[in-house]
């Protein structure tokens, strides 16, 4: 059986635009929840993470009929090594994120998310020497203008907005080397990741050190942490089908602003004079990137 998905029209459909907004609002809505676990170390959670999204992802795939694409890439050598770099690609983004979280630096998870876009970009640049536009050149460089203030200020690099967006950004890429459908994609992910996840958990547990016990809030939110994983990437997956990439490139904002309001609004986290400078040289990077994408829109509907 062929494991790459059947062609789409390039067109926005009404389900694809349903699925792809459902997505970006319930990652916009994510550090709520990992902040009720803020005391949990980040490596514990994303282990649980990883376990428990194993089974919804399961689920979903016998419910569609599609396992027999799984067997097909476990089979193949070159899949498999493929899906354990973009696993592990996955797993260190999930953690730098719950860092980022219950340390009190959601910000800059939303700089991180942010700057992916003009992170993408400059990758496909690089590394498949597809030309820039002076548009894109523009925005670039006003993104990484706006990380230079960051470094001058601190005297260091913003680690978890960098981290962020290169493991993110290098995920995207690989996995667009994958010929396998998005839901078959994000199971062998998961399955790649569950033997050292579960070793992890087992060994937290006979040391008495894990946080996942009988009738326990802790256990609860551990379990709910495979649902908030899984959920908004399957959705996420399946509409990215049915929407144009431009329209994914606005849509893509949407996340990283809820995050920051909630830094601001709900966490009490502060803008200091750095941040000050920084945030709006993105956010008109940002403006200048997405211009083009507004007039394909618009020169399409």
């Amino acid at each position: 059986m062929a494991l790459t998905a059947s062609p789409v029209d390039d067109v926005d459909t009404p389900k694809g635009l349903a699925f792809a907004i459902t997505a970006y609002v319930l990652w916009g809505f994510l550090p709520l929840y990992m902040k009720l676990m803020a005391h949990i170390p980040p490596a514990e959670i994303v282990a649980h993470r990883i376990i428990w999204s194993v089974p919804i992802a399961g689920l979903l795939l016998a419910a569609l009929g599609r396992t027999r694409d799984l067997k097909a890439a476990l089979g193949n050598p070159r899949m498999l090594g493929m899906a354990c770099l973009t696993a592990a690609l996955i797993s260190v983004n999930w953690a730098i994120y719950v860092w980022a979280i219950a340390s009190g630096n959601a910000l800059d998870a939303a700089l991180g998310y942010y700057i992916n876009p003009l992170f993408s970009i400059a990758l496909a640049s690089l590394l498949l020497r597809e030309p820039l536009t002076r548009t894109q050149w523009a925005a670039v460089m006003l993104a990484a203008l706006g990380v230079a203030v960051l470094i001058l200020e601190a005297g260091e690099l913003p680690w978890a907005a960098l981290g962020l967006t290169v493991s993110w950004g290098f995920y995207a890429f690989f996995k667009k080397s994958l010929p396998i459908g998005p839901n078959q994609g994000f199971l062998l992910e998961v399955l790649i990741l569950l033997i050292p996840a579960l070793a992890y958990v087992t060994w937290l547990g006979a040391a008495g050190t894990g946080h996942f016990g009988l009738l326990s809030t802790d256990t609860s939110l551990l379990l709910g942490a495979g649902l908030v994983t899984a959920v908004p990437l399957l959705v996420y997956a399946n509409g990215a089908k049915l929407v144009r990439l431009s329209t994914i490139g606005i849509l893509q904002y949407i996340a990283p602003t809820m995050i920051f309001l909630t830094a601001i609004l709900v966490f009490g986290e502060q803008m200091d004079m750095a941040r000050m400078i920084a945030f709006p040289l993105i956010w008109a990077a940002l403006i200048v990137y997405s211009i083009p994408l507004v007039r394909q829109l618009r020169a399409r509907s």
